[in-house]
């Protein structure tokens, strides 16, 4: 078995260099930079060997609980992925449903992300379903789906930033799928950039307008969880965020929050959040995407959570206290 079991892993893994700069074509500013995103990459990659492998989530938990803590999330989201891909040759969903009910549980917010990069590489027809998965975060499945396409399809969704790319799922409504693709999108754009502020900026200024505020959050949540930035190079994206600058912050909190749920706060996370949060420490941002966390989600086409975004934009950004972050 444990001979089907490797077998089984290497027949269903990416290959590493997939998630290499080089490969990619995405910038490089500086080998640090480099060395950081390349090392998210194969985590995420390790941790959806360890889904496909192992006996049981049990034991894929067991796994990936030894990874280090600034890159265990990156493993989880991989296991998301790598539970999909297995579910759907077994026909049931007993890995994705382990992996969330065990010690994943914390990592919910990376699991539902690993959903969508898995969508994107099956056929419809072989999609979990979406409806049985909580009604407010299922919506980061597509933010996954958002970053799969940026990341692995640079040309068409990052390269041809005018391109269209219709999308449906039975997750909610088609006009606001849209925009949590946009935010997947957005998150990749600090990986096609390198990090580097400058850069991501300009790739985002290439969208249409009514795009950019999606796109900053997805850059705000990657740029506080990946990191590979300095302090004055956060400030300067939250200078060149202008307008968005709100939607930068929500990103971060959203990150924060995603951290301090799963216990694997870095210092990072900490210097990103005092920028980008109006001073708050990623426990406090954490608080703020928790008490305002919609208790009921009803249908309409602007979803729960799309409204939970916007209050917690507004909250931390609020000008007495978010004034001391940007320009400490």
């Amino acid at each position: 078995m444990s001979t089907l079991r490797a077998l089984r892993r290497r027949v269903l893994t990416p290959n590493v260099r997939e998630t290499q700069l080089e490969t990619r074509g995405f910038h490089v500013k500086n080998p640090a930079a480099k060395h950081q995103l390349e090392t998210v990459g194969a985590t995420f990659l390790q941790g959806y060997a360890y889904a496909v492998e192992a006996r049981s989530a049990a034991q894929a938990e067991e796994w990936l609980e030894t990874v280090p803590l600034a890159y265990r999330g990156f493993a989880y989201e991989g296991a998301g992925m790598g539970a999909v891909m297995l579910d759907s040759l077994t026909g049931g969903n007993k890995r994705l449903t382990g992996l969330l009910q065990g010690e994943g549980r914390r990592h919910d917010y990376m699991i539902y992300v690993g959903i969508g990069w898995a969508m994107a590489r099956l056929p419809r027809f072989l999609w979990p379903d979406v409806s049985r998965f909580d009604p407010v975060l299922r919506w980061l499945i597509l933010d996954g789906y958002g970053f799969h396409q940026a990341y692995f399809h640079t040309d068409g969704y990052v390269r041809d930033p005018h391109a269209d790319h219709p999308f449906h799922w039975k997750g909610g409504p088609d006009a606001y799928s849209a925009r949590v693709i946009d935010q997947g999108i957005g998150r990749a754009l600090w990986f096609v950039g390198g990090t580097d502020p400058d850069v991501v900026a300009a790739l985002i200024a290439a969208y249409p307008e009514h795009r950019h505020g999606d796109l900053y959050a997805g850059s705000g949540l990657a740029c506080t969880y990946a990191g590979s930035a300095d302090e004055d190079e956060l400030r300067r994206f939250a200078g060149l965020a202008g307008r968005h600058l709100p939607n930068l912050a929500q990103g971060s909190a959203f990150a924060a929050e995603a951290r301090v749920r799963a216990g694997t706060v870095i210092d990072h996370t900490v210097m990103a959040t005092r920028v980008l949060c109006g001073g708050r420490t990623p426990e406090e941002a954490s608080r703020v995407c928790l008490e305002l966390r919609p208790a009921h989600c009803d249908g309409g086409e602007v979803p729960a959570f799309e409204t939970w975004r916007q209050q917690i934009a507004e909250k931390i950004t609020s000008p007495l206290i978010f004034q001391k972050g940007v320009s400490a």
